[in-house]
């Protein structure tokens, strides 16, 4: 896995998107949500020299702990928590699709148990939970990688669209009440941008 390569497409896809996460943030969020996501990219980029000389499964631990230490808010643990434990389920370095996937979904598990939520709560769990049992069950079916790529892109940007219509009932945006509906959540959005740059890629390729 090209996981410094990624990154750099998911860094350049996030400052594309500045001005839209932004806006969702200041609307229904705590105003922090992109500059912290920049402080997380800034610290892995750091670490570049260090990282190209290490095992996939040591890459993913790393970033993990960089995160954890260097990302405040809410989403830096969470994140940090996402490269944690997609290093303790990736160990070589050309993995299966199917492998990914199941890293992905546990992953995406450990997110949910480490923030205590769930979907249908407006936040970015309303994008990886779906995207993640899609992602399973297609990596399964007998499509292309670049078929793959291109679905579960679409099913990412419609998750995060969904979070429109989505009360909040936990976060910065919960005690908003109505006043949150019309709004993408900048989490979700922030997530669906970073799997619409891997997917993206992938589909060029």
């Amino acid at each position: 896995m090209e996981i410094l390569k990624y990154i750099a497409l998911i860094d350049q896809a996030i400052n594309e998107n500045e001005s839209e996460i932004e806006g969702l943030d200041r609307a229904i969020g705590d105003g922090d949500h992109f500059i912290n996501l920049k402080r997380g990219i800034t610290a892995i980029h750091s670490m570049t020299d260090q990282l190209s000389t290490m095992t996939v499964n040591e890459q993913f631990k790393m970033i993990g702990m960089k995160v954890l230490s260097t990302v405040g808010g809410a989403s830096g643990p969470l994140f940090a928590t996402f490269f944690l434990e997609m290093g303790k389920h990736i160990t070589d370095s050309k993995p299966s699709l199917k492998i990914i996937a199941e890293a992905f979904s546990k992953a995406v598990d450990g997110i949910k148990q480490r923030g205590k939520s769930d979907v249908g709560q407006k936040t970015m769990l309303d994008v990886l939970i779906p995207v993640a049992a899609k992602f399973e069950e297609l990596a399964s079916s007998n499509m292309s990688t670049q078929e793959i790529a291109s679905d579960v892109n679409q099913f990412a940007i419609d998750c995060a669209h969904n979070t429109k219509d989505m009360l909040p009932t936990k976060g910065r945006s919960s005690g908003l009440g109505e006043r949150a509906l019309g709004h993408m959540d900048p989490g979700a959005k922030s997530c669906q941008v970073m799997i619409s740059a891997v997917c993206q890629h992938i589909q060029g390729e």
